[in-house]
């Protein structure tokens, strides 16, 4: 990859717009290559190479693979969010539970994704072996799934689902949702048709609102 430097002169100071365009192309390459190679397997100066930007342009912004990583993960956790809060606004008088619902969607949209699930496989397949990189995932996880506990949350107060710990109540939907997930990245279609999605989706939803329903 080629780092286009938007006509500054060599040497130059890029601009802000210029230093943002690097940094998404870093996080881009950085990720891929993670997800093809492991963690563990993966090397700063031989991302570097990889992406096509000099060692001390990779170093200047991240001074070690962790750092690089915690940026990587670190955006696509706010886009997750980002993407989980977009799905649950919906029209006025709708009901908290209509909202979960959307945003419980969403995250089977997304995470059905083999490129999200390659990703995501990966990190975890070498944070059962890192307490390290272990404690960080539990981390990412949390405040990725926190929109999802506050929708429960408020379905809870609106009388839509039955009382209890947000968080836990929040875990077992995900399991379910994850059974999806699953069940969509090991099959054999290379797209996942919005139908076979939906069905899934729907039989892990019914069982949700038959365990924690309170209508």
């Amino acid at each position: 990859m080629n780092v286009d430097t938007g006509g500054r002169k060599p040497g130059g100071r890029p601009t802000r717009e210029q230093a943002a365009a690097i940094d998404a192309r870093i996080l881009d390459g950085a990720r891929a290559v993670f997800c093809r190679k492991g963690v563990a397997n993966s090397g700063l100066e031989e991302i570097a190479a990889e992406l096509g930007v000099s060692k001390h342009t990779l170093y200047r912004r991240y001074p070690n693979k962790a750092a690089l990583l915690e940026a990587v993960v670190g955006r696509d956790v706010g886009r997750f969010r980002d993407a989980l809060l977009s799905a649950a606004a919906g029209k006025e008088g709708e009901g908290a539970l209509d909202a979960l619902r959307r945003a419980a969607f969403r995250y089977v949209e997304i995470g059905s994704s083999r490129d999200y699930a390659a990703f995501y496989l990966s990190v975890s397949a070498e944070a059962a072996v890192s307490p390290v990189l272990r404690e960080r995932l539990a981390s990412w996880s949390r405040d990725a799934l926190e929109p999802l506990v506050g929708l429960v949350s408020t379905a809870q107060a609106a009388g839509e689902l039955r009382p209890g710990d947000p968080g836990s109540v929040c875990g077992i939907l995900v399991d379910l949702l994850e059974g999806v997930n699953n069940r969509l990245r090991l099959g054999e279609d290379a797209v996942v048709e919005v139908p076979s999605l939906l069905r899934l989706f729907e039989e892990r939803w019914a069982v949700f609102t038959t365990a924690f329903g309170n209508g």
